[in-house]
């Protein structure tokens, strides 16, 4: 594989000059470089906010203290050498993300050559920590994917908006050859590394087209393809991707089908270790025994690059499809701030984790977030959300996943770790980074580059539900603590203290509390606050804010400890979480003091562009007034800016670039 570096001005002048058309079918969303911006009304409370969810300004009610009231002093005891109960070594890289594919293409870049510099920004971000990013693109938007040789507008993803795939209940996709080495020009600037899928809908014969060229493209930064994506799902209304009474055996034999026909394809020369399955929800009565009970492990052993699941606690379907039973969101929002939300959650999965342990493969969490089919207002976008995902992460991470990829939607998702703006705003608005992408952030400092750290968790505080701990190891030395605080409470009356040793005492074990630790906090003024949260001093802002890094000066505390003692006492003031290093090297190897960060070397907002007060657009859905009207912006085109303007009185709704994109050569096999 060889990579061409070239910037040559041919290629500046052609995406300078590139036609930018804007479609409107009637009662349809804009396309725009073949990817929608879909930003359907809010649907809570809806009687003063139309905008997309993913910037619902609605807050809810911060739950009651406890009653009674969380002890606020207590000991925690580790050991040296070990302890009973650590998780397998763990990759600092395990909280990775999950990109919808149909919006692949508003959150990565626009193809191979203008990638998008915030999210390029957020991957440096993790990889300055962990080492490298996991990221999966795929989907139910993957089950219809087709590989074209080229699309309208040099677009490199597109919608069929004209029809809709039953299987799924989305609109069929199709995209280019571009759009895989635009995955591939991410990997070699910020070191992600990808999973993809394979299209389920048509087993007679499979297309294979993206295991192919996906290969081809992006070698070893290609993980594996989930071979079928919540395949239990196929036959339950409104999906008919299947016959009615589909089970895990059809299943198996579906997956059988797909290794037999890879064996025979002479464009696929890596065959071994390559499907992930069965990516089942727990939405049905399939559960992990039931597929493991069909021999599909020992049966495609050496096919198969892992097992998956996917995994939501709650869903908001009811609001957004009008299916299933309504859900009170704010009756339901402490539900989220407890220890119990993770561990009840992890307990179906515990035995499964231990049978891919046996047949050394990976367990991965492939899909999650707060809820399924968008999440929830003030819930899902809250500080509440980032201290959940963290506790559910660590969770899984102490239970032997060996990975949890947090799911990103598009503009109507309230769970989205981050969110580039719409389109139609794009030249004047940053990006939106969500509690989630906090959370993933702190989960690469709690787990490192090293790919020892082992997890165990503490049962802090006995076991109290608010109060949950962690503690790290490498190599049988404790490096780092976790503590999580999920009261609400200004008056500091639930602040907690929690009181650290090291040996010591009874263990028979010398003391071993350094002279002084260090602590990092995430923090917020509330559970219920949306934005602008602090990790360690630093912030990505509130809505619209963001270019991918961390804006204010790091703040790192310095506690000193007492030796003779054998004790370091931690505050936690509530609500936070407090990650406590115990060793400079722990602290130093996931501090960024050089991350690689991306400029936005183009732009194409300079001539015909169209420019509108952003105060007149701020909760526009920005696609009125163009009904059955083509158009556009290009220089020297007839229609220009000028034309428009008139088909569009008052708001506006496209431009090129979300805040620039970074120029790079393209990537060639």
């Amino acid at each position: 594989m060889r990579y061409n570096p070239l910037f040559s001005s041919a290629l500046c002048a052609g995406l300078a000059g590139a036609q930018m058309t804007v479609y409107q079918p009637l009662n349809e969303q804009i396309i725009f470089g073949g990817a929608p911006d879909s930003t359907p009304a809010a649907n809570a409370p809806a009687a003063t906010y139309t905008g997309a969810a993913a910037y619902d300004p609605t807050t809810l009610n911060i739950p009651a203290p406890p009653n009674p009231p969380i002890p606020t002093q207590f000991p925690v005891q580790l050991y040296t050498g070990g302890m009973n109960g650590l998780s397998m070594p763990q990759s600092g890289a395990f909280f990775g993300f999950s990109v919808e594919m149909s919006v692949s293409t508003h959150v990565l870049g626009k193809n191979s050559s203008l990638l998008s510099v915030p999210f390029l920004n957020l991957m440096a971000n993790i990889k300055e920590r962990a080492g490298w990013v996991q990221v999966r693109v795929g989907g139910n938007t993957q089950e219809s994917a087709e590989l074209v040789s080229s699309l309208a507008n040099d677009s490199v993803l597109a919608k069929d908006y004209s029809t809709t795939f039953t299987a799924t209940g989305s609109h069929p996709l199709a995209y280019t050859e571009d759009w895989l080495y635009m995955l591939g020009n991410i990997s070699d600037l910020t070191n992600t590394h990808w999973y993809l899928g394979v299209p389920f809908f048509n087993t007679t014969p499979f297309s294979l087209q993206i295991v192919e060229q996906g290969q081809a493209v992006l070698g070893d930064r290609l993980l594996g393809f989930q071979a079928g994506n919540e395949p239990d799902l196929y036959a339950v209304p409104p999906r008919t991707n299947r016959p009615v009474g589909y089970a895990p055996e059809d299943y198996f034999g579906d997956v059988g089908s797909l290794v037999a026909q890879v064996a025979q394809d002479p464009l696929i020369p890596n065959r071994n270790n390559l499907f992930i399955v069965p990516s089942i929800s727990a939405s049905t009565d399939w559960t992990p025994e039931s597929i493991w009970n069909t021999g599909i492990i020992t049966s495609y052993s050496s096919s198969l690059y892992g097992l998956a699941v996917e995994r939501y606690p709650n869903n908001n379907c009811n609001a957004v499809y009008n299916s299933g039973p309504p859900v009170d969101v704010q009756a339901t929002f402490p539900s989220y701030l407890t220890h119990t939300a993770s561990t009840g959650l992890v307990q179906s999965y515990i035995n499964s984790t231990q049978v891919a342990q046996q047949n050394n493969k990976p367990f991965i969490m492939f899909e999650t977030n707060t809820a399924s089919c968008s999440g929830f207002p003030g819930i899902s976008d809250s500080f509440g959300a980032a201290l959940w995902a963290l506790d559910w992460a660590l969770t899984m991470a102490y239970n032997n996943f060996s990975a949890a990829l947090f799911h990103v939607g598009g503009q109507n998702a309230y769970y989205n770790p981050f969110t580039p703006p719409p389109t139609n705003q794009s030249t004047f608005r940053d990006w939106t980074i969500g509690p989630v992408y906090y959370s993933g952030l702190v989960m690469a400092e709690i787990l490192g580059p090293s790919n020892k750290s082992q997890v165990i968790d503490l049962g802090m505080n006995n076991f109290n539900n608010f109060t949950p701990g962690y503690a790290i190891y490498e190599s049988g030395t404790p490096t780092k603590v976790v503590l999580i605080n999920f009261v609400s409470d200004n008056t500091t009356a639930n602040d907690y203290t929690a009181a650290i040793s090291i040996g010591g005492g009874q263990t028979g074990q010398p003391n071993a509390v350094p002279a002084s630790v260090q602590v990092k906090y995430l923090t917020a003024s509330s559970v219920s606050q949306k934005g602008n949260f602090s990790w360690a001093g630093q912030t990505f802002g509130n809505n619209f804010e963001s270019d991918g890094r961390l804006n204010g000066n790091l703040d790192v505390q310095t506690v000193q400890c007492d030796q003779t003692n054998n004790v370091c006492n931690i505050k936690v003031p509530a609500p936070s979480v407090a990650v406590v290093f115990l060793t400079p090297q722990a602290l130093s190897e996931v501090t960024a003091d050089n991350t690689v960060t991306f400029p936005t070397s183009v732009q194409t907002r300079t001539v015909n562009t169209i420019f509108i007060d952003p105060s007149a657009i701020e909760t526009s859905n920005g696609h009125w007034g163009m009904e059955d009207h083509v158009g556009a912006t290009s220089f020297g085109h007839k229609n220009g800016a000028a034309a428009l303007r008139e088909v569009m009185p008052g708001v506006l709704a496209v431009f090129a670039l979300a805040a620039g994109a970074y120029v790079v050569g393209r990537r060639w096999p």
